[in-house]
């Protein structure tokens, strides 16, 4: 029976030899094992250096054994304790085995594996896994493996060799032409490359082949999915010369900025033809993507056609419901007292309003009488039917899963239109791979008059006094008529967190209004609140009648009062960066400067209290987006909704490969346009296939 990567690992190489792989690993077949690349190569006559050791380290050493002795142990001196002291050009370490040894001899140049202890003060192997060099002097070179103390690296090298003897069927995702082009060699040289390599640089150079496979096969995937939406149709809605787009331009109280007006002159084009529009904006905090969004969705309306704006909170889909209806005015008051001419409705659904409301908002999108609809996951379900859906509008995307987006776009014969928002700043290897599908705008200019944000670090570790002083900050600001936000990481009402070190949002409440704050108007808001609840303190917030919210981070994206301008956040050191930036861009919205403290108790040398300087040092989103990316692992990147990918990436980094990301897209594109299902590279197909497979299909854009 051939072996092929697909095969079962077990019949291949043993399943005492498969136990501890599946177990450390989690490898279930051949091609798990081979895709398993050594970390880093040791060459032949370069001793690993003993003298950097450290206990608890599982290490893979390259030694010359000096001496071996024996000594009896245990009833009657019937077992054997082995000793053998091996030696380097920098140190020497004792290997120790509680059983007589034999194939090791003085002289000796061997591999050894384990985990570092200490015995009488000097550093000790026991039981370590050992190899003599053997035909790897006709090669030079080791490979050295990702390990555990089960499965070290020379027994994780020999079950290698095994498979790669025993496999035979070796299709290569790469196609021949886009190897040709990048002088690499096909997959059943480069495997041999990789794990059996005659130089370092030949087995860099196979890893590189493997690199670019990986970023290749996930480009592939995106790019067909680029190509199905190219195909798709869509209702083309044009512009309508005199409808509510251009009365709303005409009464705008503010000029728009240039990026603005040529976002909105793309997506006004793109909205106009039979293609579905797949576009992703990505703008700085107070950009204006939602004006721009409003403009789209109002050339819809004139169109005949209605638009959905999903956000993920009810607290933002509120505040967008408000600020919509605000900024069009009798524009969004069809069939009211005071509505113009010509007007449409804008409705808002949520998963907790109550049955009346409900009603009356799906009563006005099945026949179309609302032109906008605003609403949560509500919008998912299949109840909620439109009369003429054109558009769909997602603010702060990474919110939702893509099936949840899918409940709404695939529903439709005809797919409407699609805008997705975010106000998180994204690196150009983490767009091309997690938005790979979506065309990209950039909105970076910030509307005229906006005032710059202040942010400072206050230490309380060092400096407690400080924090009375953010209380001043807050109580000066309040005095001269604005308001402030205070937020928390937790409500604090649950008896589970009573232990936390972090300052609950019911504890400092409390706190604030019997101490500091206790003269001034204090709100809450969280996320148990009820959706009433919430929209009454947002009301009551943004119409001045609270001076202070204290708040969790429900404020984060999409909530719009300009007369707040100081934020204090506490426990800032539990925030990502890109979190913090969000968070204060609620601040400096209106014609005052903004300020931001960041009350922390980490120590003034952590990577936490790092983080917050880099936060304190520039308002550049894109800037602390880099540097978001550089501080983060490679999981905390894609995220749990992009396993599918996360899992398939053993040596691409997407934090690192921006240019083999970027070639990869390049290849996979043209690969795709001139064979859009594959039909020609059946082992890329299959690739691409099991990739869709995993849990990618959480990740993947469908929009």
């Amino acid at each position: 029976m051939a072996i092929t990567l697909d095969s079962k690992l077990g019949p291949v190489i043993g399943d005492k030899s498969a136990k501890p792989l599946t177990k450390a690993f989690g490898m279930e077949t051949v091609g798990d094992l081979l895709r398993h690349y050594p970390r880093r190569y040791l060459e032949i006559g370069q001793l690993t250096p003993l003298s950097s050791l450290e206990v608890d380290q599982h290490v893979t050493i390259m030694a010359e054994v000096r001496a071996l002795k024996q000594f009896p142990f245990g009833p009657g001196g019937r077992r054997t304790r082995t000793e053998v002291l091996v030696t380097d050009q920098t140190g020497e370490i004792t290997l120790t085995f509680f059983t007589r040894v034999y194939g090791i001899k003085a002289g000796d140049v061997g591999l050894f594996s384990g985990v570092v202890g200490s015995f009488r003060g000097k550093l000790q192997l026991t039981h370590p896994q050992h190899d003599p060099i053997g035909d790897r002097l006709a090669r030079g070179v080791v490979p050295i493996y990702p390990a555990s103390a089960a499965a070290g690296s020379v027994f994780i090298e020999k079950c290698v060799a095994l498979a790669l003897d025993a496999v035979t069927d070796l299709p290569d995702p790469l196609p021949e032409g886009v190897r040709r082009e990048r002088h690499y060699e096909d997959v059943a040289a480069s495997l041999e490359a990789v794990h059996r390599p005659h130089s370092v640089a030949e087995g860099m150079a196979a890893k590189a082949r493997f690199r670019f496979e990986e970023a290749f096969v996930m480009q592939t995937v995106l790019a067909q999915r680029r190509h199905r939406a190219a195909a798709s149709t869509a209702t083309a809605r044009p512009p309508r010369e005199g409808g509510l787009h251009d009365r709303f331009v005409e009464q705008l109280p503010f000029a728009l900025t240039q990026g603005q007006q040529d976002i909105a002159e793309t997506v006004g084009a793109e909205l106009a033809s039979s293609h579905p529009m797949h576009r992703l904006l990505q703008g700085e905090v107070g950009s204006g993507k939602t004006v721009v969004a409003l403009l789209g969705m109002l050339q819809v309306v004139d169109a005949g056609g209605q638009a959905a704006l999903l956000a993920p909170t009810e607290v933002l889909a509120a505040q967008h419901h408000r600020s919509i209806s605000r900024m069009l005015g009798d524009l969004a008051r069809s069939g009211m007292l005071g509505g113009a001419e010509g007007a449409t409705r804008v409705r808002l659904l949520t998963g907790s309003m109550g049955s009346r409301a409900r009603q009356e908002t799906m009563l006005d999108l099945v026949t179309g009488a609302a032109g906008i609809v605003v609403g949560t996951h509500a919008l998912l379900e299949d109840t909620v039917q439109f009369a003429d859906l054109g558009l769909v509008v997602v603010d702060e995307q990474h919110r939702f899963g893509v099936e949840q987006r899918a409940a709404l776009v695939d529903r439709y014969e005809t797919r409407p239109h699609v805008l997705v928002m975010t106000a998180t700043p994204i690196p150009r290897t983490v767009a091309m791979t997690v938005f790979g599908d979506l065309d990209v705008s950039v909105l970076s200019e910030l509307p005229a008059g906006r005032q710059p944000i202040q942010t400072n670090v206050v230490p309380v570790a060092d400096r407690p006094a400080w924090l009375e002083r953010a209380w001043e900050r807050v109580r000066e600001e309040v005095g001269r008529g604005r308001q402030a936000y205070v937020v928390v990481s937790r409500i604090g009402d649950e008896s589970a967190e009573s232990d936390s070190p972090t300052r609950s949002l019911v504890e400092l409440h409390e706190e604030l209004r019997g101490g500091a704050l206790h003269d001034l108007r204090l709100g809450v808001l969280h996320g148990r609140m009820t959706a009433d609840d919430k929209d009454r303190t947002m009301s009551a917030f943004a119409d001045g009648s609270i001076d202070v919210l204290v708040a969790t981070t429900v404020v984060e994206v999409g909530v719009d009062v300009p007369n707040a301008t100081v934020m204090v956040v506490m426990d800032a050191e539990r925030f990502g960066i890109s979190q913090l930036h969000q968070l204060r861009g609620r601040v400096g919205r209106g014609s005052e400067t903004g300020l931001c403290l960041l009350v922390t108790g980490a120590d003034a040398d952590s990577p936490a209290a790092e983080r917050l300087r880099a936060v304190a040092s520039t308002t550049d989103g894109f800037e602390l987006s880099q540097l978001d990316v550089a501080m983060r692992s490679e999981g905390d990147v894609l995220g749990t909704r992009q396993s599918g990918f996360r899992s398939s990436l053993r040596l691409l980094s997407v934090v690192r490969d921006e240019d083999v990301i970027a070639a990869a897209r390049v290849a996979a594109t043209a690969v795709v346009e001139s064979d859009p299902d594959l039909v020609g590279v059946p082992a890329l197909a299959a690739a691409v296939a099991a990739l869709e497979e995993t849990d990618s299909a959480d990740y993947l854009e469908r929009t």
